[in-house]
């Protein structure tokens, strides 16, 4: 501390966003981000998407170029595979709480950690911690454990123990709570109205159980919560939250980081300089991806010289940043070995464990004529109709597979959110060429997006189907489909579109596997949280 600069203390707080792709030494990109490491010292960096080996080369290279260890962030919510191509990738958290096993959540925590910390990965912006209790929301959804405070907070529970006692940090997000909007903070201000007595009763729950269970990070929301705070700042920029109630009332003394300070709730309104000061002020410690880490260390800079920032309160927070670094063993040993990383991310017992989960979560929510339990029965043909976004071209093609190898006849065709009328004709077509259609979707929380739903045609298209032939809608995304098809007679959640989600659908479309998922969310009208039908087994699993 006694060595550092305010420039250089203000960098330490600063943490840049980096694709984990592999690039050359003298790349462009890669050389941007050197000079952030190497001249405006940054104190950390968070990384994106890459192979595990080129993840960690890159970061290897930028700690060796770093005058003091950078702290390595990565968004791992549902495990390594998030990030790392080739990583485990389970399912999401609302598939644990379909399970509803404390163990899965703690299982999926230690897997993160274990193969995040052979990257070089230090800390997991997870696990989500929101109370995902509004079927409009259009980035939280499968990503949060369900609706139920208390069953969130123990899940959250334990999966902040599974990353602690494997050496990786855990952060509670987003702060004081994104469930209940309607609005993606990527694009705008989401806004929650209620007073701090419904705060207490829903959205802290979760938090104070995480707290509680040790967690080392809390990321704030950029969500304005105006009958708690007296304006519509987001809570990101407010000191009543950011100090008053997490600090103060909930008693977190851990890092706080700011949510990515390039999202529009904030950067539109404030600018890249003026949002990460506001941010410092309201009581965060590290920026997250700030639109420009320059501007943003020179606004703070500015911000201490004019009195705005006293020097021990950019002290206390560097102090937090240094002190982890040095509790991470990160001043010893700062890179990890490249060569160990084959014998640690994606090895079979995480992708045993992977299957084991999505298999378990499968809920049925609805089978009225009989059909889910028809296709358990025998080998049967069928028509199979994959929706999915535009970042998912293989969307089914998993479970396809696996349907076909089980003994069914399988036709089938793909449609994305561009498919027009002939795209539509072909699928009629092909939907004309079996007995029994399934129709399987892919509509997921994405960033920046706004809205998660069915196109209107698909949802017209699955509702005539299902009023002439035998029809199952499988969900391998977000839950509330059925709100868009609600006389749809068989309705399966899977929860995501990893393979290890695919595969389980095929197991239990096939027969082989029994189906015990357990909503841990309400479907409106009629299905309230712990519904799920249960079949047994029909036909064993060989495999």
């Amino acid at each position: 501390m006694a060595t550092l600069t305010t420039r250089q203390q203000v960098a330490q707080l600063v943490v840049p966003w980096l694709l984990g792709n592999y690039t050359a030494r003298d790349d462009s990109m890669f050389l941007v981000a050197r000079r952030w490491v190497a001249e405006l010292e940054v104190g950390g960096i968070i990384i994106s998407v890459g192979s595990p080996l080129d993840v960690t080369a890159k970061l290897n290279d930028l700690q060796r170029a770093a005058p003091l260890p950078l702290l390595i962030s990565a968004d791992l919510e549902w495990g390594a595979g998030m990030r790392l191509r080739g990583g485990t990738a389970f399912p999401p958290l609302m598939a644990v709480g379909a399970t509803g096993d404390p163990l899965d959540a703690y299982t999926i925590g230690r897997a993160a950690a274990l193969e995040g910390r052979a990257v070089g990965i230090h800390v997991n912006f997870a696990p989500v911690t929101d109370v995902n209790n509004n079927p409009a929301n259009p980035v939280i959804n499968t990503r949060a454990f369900g609706e139920d405070p208390q069953a969130v907070g123990h899940l959250v529970a334990a999966f902040v123990r599974g990353l602690r006692e494997h050496g990786m940090l855990s952060t509670l997000k987003h702060f004081p709570g994104h469930g209940d909007t309607e609005i993606d903070s990527h694009i705008g201000l989401p806004v929650i109205r209620g007073d701090f007595a419904r705060m207490d009763s829903i959205e802290l729950v979760p938090f104070r159980a995480g707290i509680a269970a040790g967690a080392d990070v809390v990321m704030s929301g950029h969500i304005a919560f105006p009958d708690f705070t007296g304006n519509e700042d987001p809570a990101t920029l407010s000191p009543a939250v950011m100090t008053g109630l997490l600090r103060d009332s909930l008693q977190f003394h851990g890092l706080v980081v700011t949510d990515a300070l390039v999202m529009g709730a904030i950067v539109s309104k404030f600018g890249a300089g003026e949002a990460a000061v506001r941010a410092f002020e309201a009581g965060s410690d590290l920026l997250l991806m700030p639109a420009d880490p320059d501007t943003a260390v020179a606004a703070m800079v500015a911000a201490v010289e004019q009195g705005r920032i006293a020097p021990d309160r950019l002290q206390r927070s560097v102090r937090r940043a240094l002190e982890t670094k040095v509790a991470l063993g990160l001043f010893r040993q700062r890179t990890a070995p490249l060569d160990s990383v084959m014998d640690r991310v994606g090895v079979q017992e995480f992708l045993r464990q992977a299957d084991d989960i999505a298999t378990r979560a499968i809920t049925l929510v609805r089978d009225t004529l009989g059909t889910v339990r028809a296709l358990r029965a025998r080998p049967q043909r069928l028509t199979v109709i994959a929706y999915g976004d535009e970042h998912n071209g293989s969307v089914a093609a998993t479970l396809i597979d696996a349907l076909r190898a089980g003994g069914d006849t399988v036709d089938d065709f793909r449609l994305w959110p561009m498919s027009g009328p002939a795209s539509y004709d072909s699928a009629r077509t092909a939907i004309g060429r079996a007995p029994v259609t399934v129709f399987v979707a892919n509509v997921r929380p994405l960033s920046w997006k706004g809205f998660i739903a069915l196109p209107d045609s698909l949802a017209a298209l699955i509702t005539a189907t299902d009023s002439v032939r035998p029809t199952v809608l499988v969900s391998l995304g977000s839950p509330y489909l059925l709100t868009q098809t609600p006389t749809v007679g068989a309705y399966l959640l899977a929860w995501s579109g990893v393979r290890a989600a695919e595969r389980a659908v095929a197991r239990v479309l096939l027969g082989q596997v029994p189906i015990g998922g357990r909503l841990p969310i309400r479907i409106p009208p009629g299905y309230p949280i712990g519904h799920g039908l249960t079949l047994p087994v029909t036909h064993p699993d060989q495999h």
